[in-house]
């Protein structure tokens, strides 16, 4: 996994987990593509890179890759890799643990995953020990078997959830995700399911514009709003300088 690359040091900490074959490079004008609010004017941006591996549903192929995946499309039948998802969940979990020690409060902290990477976003919230920001799946699915979740720990769910997917997804088809809410409810988790009918295995802006008002719905329920408030006032003093 590479480095994680950010900009200035700042309030709020965003992962985003790409998907297979991707790169987190390939990736980073997301944190320019979400919409400029105060909610993530002020975050910094990790985008780091799966390590190159041995796809079975490519045969065999090496490309960037959390974990093995076995069949395409995936579905409930599909084979589960569990000790390959959780070498890869450590992996998030270690920059994650850094940017905390480093004075980032948890809460503040989103993961943010596309299919194969919103596979591991979800296995790497639920098997943390602090009770995060939030986490947005984007046409994922769950990475593991339903005996799993007697590893979730009780502070991961307080954790947020956003599973957007499309009701035209052929590649992760839509069950996935209904079945992935499912799950999560049934640990009392609070998630969110946002379904577009025309929507295939992309990523759309109104999606991004979707997350982006889930999170400030999110910090407004949790008491965080007035640090919207703050950045947002200084967004707007510096654009009234900028402008001068």
């Amino acid at each position: 996994m590479e480095p994680a690359t950010s900009r200035a040091p700042r309030s709020r900490f965003v992962v985003w987990l790409h998907g297979l074959g991707d790169t987190g490079r390939a990736n980073e004008f997301l944190a320019d593509s979400f919409p400029t609010t105060a909610a993530f004017a002020d975050a910094r941006w990790a985008f780091p890179t799966a390590p190159t591996a041995p796809v079975t549903c490519n045969r065999g192929m090496l490309m960037p890759s959390w974990f093995d995946i076995h069949d395409a499309p995936i579905t409930s039948v599909s084979v589960r890799d569990e000790e390959d998802v959780l070498r890869a969940v450590q992996s998030v979990h270690a920059m994650i643990d850094r940017e905390i020690a480093a004075g980032t409060n948890p809460q503040d902290v989103f993961v943010f995953g596309l299919s194969q990477g919103g596979a591991l976003g979800i296995a790497s919230v639920l098997l943390h020990p602090k009770t995060l920001g939030g986490c947005a799946v984007f046409s994922g699915f769950l990475p593991f078997n339903s005996s799993f979740a007697v590893r979730v720990t009780a502070q991961a769910k307080k954790t947020p959830v956003l599973w957007i997917h499309g009701q035209a997804d052929s590649l992760i088809p839509i069950k996935e995700g209904r079945d992935g809410i499912k799950f999560l409810r049934g640990l009392g988790m609070s998630c969110e399911f946002k379904v577009y009918d025309r929507l295939g295995h992309s990523l759309e802006y109104y999606e991004l514009d979707y997350c982006q008002r889930w999170v400030e719905k999110i910090l407004h329920r949790s008491g965080r709003e007035g640090l919207i408030r703050r950045v947002s006032r200084n967004i707007l003093c510096s654009n009234l300088f900028n402008s001068s």
